[in-house]
């Protein structure tokens, strides 16, 4: 299956998507530089920038927490891709002046996640992002400190074969459909 969508769209978002294939094989330091440079570019709010990618490489020290800290089911599949990566915000914006609560630290945190992805897909290397986390756990696997709050999990590797997967993920290891704009964006505000 193939997503259909506007010729206008620019063919790398069309292309991105989510499998849970992976082969196994490394993502070399550098590519994944450029792809957290590219997440790094994300507009933010006053350019604060709060997000942190926290990763670990598949048999790097950190892999089976940072794997462990996910929900049993994305466990049995996420293990499989080269670097696994928790999106961390910082709740606040911080200053000499003191700390004022950062409404928006959530949205640009997704919006780096985003810019990552593409990244990542221009480079030929797959991501799937997740919130199907312990949060709690992976809060301490990270040595989280207050203030800061885990977003989402997400791997990036190479495709695999599906046939590696249990069967009933074989099934689901389509590109998924998307809502048309009718669905997703509105003149003006909610009815009353």
């Amino acid at each position: 299956m193939t997503r259909t969508a506007s010729p206008n769209i620019v063919p790398l978002i069309v292309e991105r998507w989510s499998p849970r294939a992976f082969d196994g094989s490394a993502v070399p330091q550098a590519d994944l530089d450029v792809i957290f440079e590219a997440g790094g570019l994300a507009a933010s709010a006053y350019n604060y920038q709060p997000w942190q990618f926290r990763y670990a490489h598949k048999g790097d020290a950190n892999f089976d927490a940072f794997i462990g800290a996910l929900v049993p089911f994305n466990q049995t599949w996420a293990k499989e891709a080269g670097v696994i990566v928790y999106a961390v915000s910082d709740e606040f914006m911080r200053s000499d002046k003191g700390n004022n609560p950062n409404h928006s630290h959530s949205f640009d945190a997704g919006a780096a996640w985003a810019y990552a992805a593409l990244q990542a897909t221009a480079m030929g290397y797959h991501t799937h992002g997740m919130t199907g986390v312990d949060f709690v756990k992976a809060g301490e696997v990270l040595g989280l400190p207050e203030g800061y709050r885990v977003e989402m999990a997400f791997v990036i590797g190479k495709m695999g074969d599906i046939k590696q997967l249990p069967e009933m993920l074989q099934e689901r290891e389509v590109i998924s459909s998307r809502k048309p704009v009718s669905e997703i964006a509105f003149a003006g505000p909610f009815a009353q």
